[in-house]
């Protein structure tokens, strides 16, 4: 291989870094996800433990999914998803009326949000040594 082609080696790879706001490392780096699964099916996740959070502070599914600039039907899917694989439902909803439809995030599902920031803050503090 000549000098100039070995220059034109293309960069291959995931650069999450520059998206989320992290300034790059040089080196190797262990960089983590974490997310829970009951019986092999996604329960929770960072984009979903967000979800519930938006829900809790607008009171509203299509609220909560439009400031996570997420489609309607995948946020409702999500919060089906979860309901059924939660040993109690993570949020309440009540379709639209004359005053309009509510969500509102149940104490199980403050619980599940809690725990699972817990979880990954502890991965992160064993992948960040």
């Amino acid at each position: 291989m000549t000098k100039n082609t070995e220059s034109k080696i293309p960069e291959f790879g995931v650069k999450h870094g520059a998206r989320h706001g992290h300034l790059p490392e040089s080196g190797i780096v262990v960089r983590s996800k974490v997310w829970l699964e009951k019986d092999g099916k996604l329960f929770m996740g960072w984009g979903r433990a967000t979800l519930l959070e938006r829900i809790d502070q607008f009171g509203s599914i299509s609220a909560a999914a439009r400031s996570m600039n997420l489609a309607y039907r995948n946020a409702w899917l999500w919060v089906e998803a979860m309901n059924r694989l939660a040993p109690e439902p993570l949020v309440e909803k009540s379709t639209g009326g004359a005053q309009g439809g509510y969500a509102r995030l149940t104490d199980e599902g403050r619980k599940i949000v809690r725990e699972y920031k817990e979880k990954r803050a502890r991965v992160r503090e064993i992948t960040d040594k």
